[in-house]
């Protein structure tokens, strides 16, 4: 669902104020926050979505890895893992589904967590994905609210998925071409959780359904600043400039770029593929992180160490006209 849409459904929603309650309906954070004593928090989240490849296996590790993604946005640890399960018994053979359970419990263990079990309902269309609870410190809680003039902005996946999984479904590129975006939409985010908390760092999200410029619109709005980025800096995947040259876009990039039309400012040269792409809803993405200027090196040096990748994208600015600037060429 477009953010417009979502918004003005949970704008309906009553508040459940609770002193225990450290991130909840109030914010548009990744997660939600609940305090259990001085020293833990839960962070509980749930997401589940329909096939974005045919390999039954891979698609199970791609939606585990993206459901895990607002744990490790949060700062958190995940610790255990429930299946939602959305499937057509009477139309596809049920080894398909036993595959996409096990991609996804291959994921949770690799994460360190355990899978408790699960809830299974017959479907026209297979649906897959998790409900995680992790742990947090409530003083080591990282939101999208916490980025302060002066961060800088550090992206730790390329952006591209959407346009390269629309390409795949129509046939328009093959399996070793999307590799890299496979690759990448099953790659946790744990390492880049553990760095944020080892640095301190004040604030982050994880890039998904909103696209790249609908969640850094969330950080910088919930943040109070303006973030500006540079699109020679923003990194992609092989070949999804050459797919959003084509048209490949999928639905929810122009509803994304519906919502954000009035809140998004490009200024010099962007080109349409790139504009494209940065509105482009992303699966299992990376994080976006605000860190102090005099801790971005720290942060990237060990993230690379840890074979991980990482990119400087932009800054954090006073909030003067748009909350979001894209510089071009």
């Amino acid at each position: 669902m477009g953010p417009g849409a979502l918004e003005s459904i949970l704008n309906q929603l009553p508040r459940f104020d609770h002193p225990e309650v450290l991130v909840g309906l109030g914010t548009p954070d990744d997660a939600g926050v609940y305090q259990l004593n001085p020293e833990l928090a839960l962070i509980q989240t749930v997401d589940f979505f329909t096939p974005v490849v045919d390999d039954p296996y891979i698609f199970g590790q791609i939606a585990a890895t993206n459901s895990l993604s607002d744990i490790y946005a949060m700062g958190g640890k995940p610790l255990t893992a429930l299946n939602i399960v959305c499937f057509p018994v009477s139309c596809l053979d049920i080894q398909v589904l036993a595959d996409i359970l096990k991609g996804g419990a291959e994921v949770v263990r690799r994460a360190g967590a355990v899978l408790l079990g699960g809830h299974t309902v017959e479907d026209s269309e297979p649906k897959y994905g998790l409900a995680v609870t992790g742990i947090v410190h409530p003083e080591r809680v990282i939101t999208n609210r916490g980025a302060r003039i002066g961060d800088v902005l550090v992206l730790t996946k390329p952006l591209g998925t959407g346009v390269i999984v629309t390409a795949l479904k129509g046939g328009v590129i093959k399996d070793s071409e999307a590799q890299p975006a496979i690759d990448s939409m099953v790659r946790l985010n744990r390492v880049a959780a553990e760095c944020m908390q080892e640095l301190g760092v004040r604030a982050a999200t994880d890039i998904t359904g909103f696209g790249f410029l609908g969640h850094a619109y969330e950080m910088a709005l919930g943040s109070e600043v303006a973030f500006e980025f540079g699109i020679e800096g923003i990194p992609w995947l092989p070949v999804a400039r050459d797919m959003a040259r084509m048209g490949l876009i999928p639905a929810g990039a122009y509803t994304n770029q519906q919502y954000l039309a009035d809140k998004v400012a490009f200024t010099g040269r962007v080109g349409e593929d790139e504009r494209d792409l940065l509105f482009d809803p992303q699966t299992s993405g990376g994080l976006l992180i605000a860190v102090s200027e005099n801790r971005v090196e720290e942060l990237l040096h060990r993230l690379q160490a840890q074979g991980e990748f990482a990119w400087v994208v932009g800054r954090v600015i006073k909030l003067e006209k748009m909350p979001i600037v894209i510089c071009g060429r």
